[in-house]
């Protein structure tokens, strides 16, 4: 029997293999029709019935109040950067820094209004979440991301702050509980914990859309979507159904809070090994950790050895754990469909190749 693959890529990610596998069944035939999945009319009976089943799914698991609309959408978190400010912000918008999609997010902004850096950990590569900060109360919103896949990160509750919230959730959504009530937006490219690459989900709150006088290019235009019902054009179908397939696996887990427990879990069992282990030490400050992104680097007296750190564990099914570029090392993205054996493989992996080391091999 061949060893199981455990893929820690950070995205597109590691998705259910049921879910895969019943994707692409459906390529080959859609619900017996005969069709592909791909050929399907967008507005038919069948596909609109995925598109309410997916709609209704997100709304029970992440508990999200009727006054809110759930939207699909096309172009990736970053087109979120630019739809966000083009339909919030009026004058002016609070931006927390924390990361390179925070920043990137916050620099698309600039070009609508004033942005208000309120914290940045830039000037310390962005290993910690910023605590003590202010947020200007006539700021149309206050923007942070939760999760920064690239530096390990997160921020796991809902800043106490007087304005309305906005969040890019791309890589912690559906991970755990969230308080849907606080935002005025919530959006996540769906390639980490929701679905496949090719959609976004947005939930934005109804009473705060139009809230600026300026001209919404349409597609850019949050209200054309909610009233066009996600199809002003094609919608992604394949992501779409993907999607469904997912959220139906995750609600039979036990949901969000389940999720939550496994994510813990996950992340405990490598944060100790690489607080124990003396060829390794975490890259984020431990306040601040992300349990979806496990960040580590070798000790500078090992760092020759990271190639064949690399090589060790890629014989042990173990794939997809080399770091960013901007911070090298190695990185363990642990999503929702990452079994904690995967966790353990690797802590496992950890612990011999440190033996094997030490031992001058």
């Amino acid at each position: 029997m061949s060893e199981p693959l455990y893929n820690f890529n950070a995205g597109p990610s590691m998705l259910p293999r049921e879910v895969v596998e019943e994707t692409a069944r459906a390529c080959l035939d859609f619900n017996g029709s005969g069709l592909s999945l791909m050929e399907i009319p967008h507005r038919s009976a069948e596909f609109k019935a995925v598109l309410q089943e997916v709609r209704d799914l997100v709304r029970t698991l992440l508990d999200v109040p009727q006054d809110y609309d759930i939207l699909f959408l096309s172009g990736g978190a970053r087109m979120e950067f630019c739809r966000v400010p083009y339909n919030f912000l009026h004058r002016k918008a609070a931006y927390l820094d924390t990361g390179t999609w925070a920043y990137q997010a916050m620099q698309e902004a600039s070009h609508f209004g004033e942005v208000v850096t309120v914290a940045s950990s830039r000037g310390d590569h962005y290993t910690y979440i910023p605590q003590d900060y202010s947020v200007p109360e006539d700021a149309d919103y206050f923007h942070f991301t939760s999760n920064n896949t690239i530096y390990g990160t997160e921020l796991r509750r809902e800043p106490e702050v007087s304005v309305p919230l906005i969040s890019d959730m791309s890589s912690d959504i559906l991970s755990r509980p969230v308080e849907v009530s606080r935002y005025a937006c919530i959006y996540a490219g769906a390639q980490k914990n929701l679905s496949m690459a090719g959609v976004n989900l947005v939930i934005v709150r109804r009473d705060a859309l139009q809230s600026t006088d300026r001209y919404i290019p349409m597609m850019l235009n949050y209200q054309a979507h909610v009233e066009a019902d996600s199809m002003l054009n094609t919608p992604p179908v394949l992501p779409i159904y993907a999607a469904l397939l997912n959220l139906r696996w995750l609600h039979r887990q036990g949901g969000v809070e389940e999720m939550n427990r496994r994510a813990q879990a996950r992340a405990a069992v490598l944060y100790e090994e690489i607080g124990r282990n003396r060829l390794f030490h975490a890259v984020a400050q431990e306040d601040s950790r992300s349990l979806m992104n496990i960040c580590f680097v070798m000790e500078e007296e090992f760092a020759a050895r990271e190639q064949d750190f690399l090589d060790f564990v890629e014989q042990r099914g173990i794939r997809n754990i080399r770091g960013h570029r901007s911070v090298g090392g190695f990185r363990a993205s642990c999503y929702n469909a990452m079994p904690l054996e995967g966790a353990l493989a690797l802590q496992q992996s950890m612990c011999d190749f440190e033996q094997q080391v030490l031992a001058g091999k």
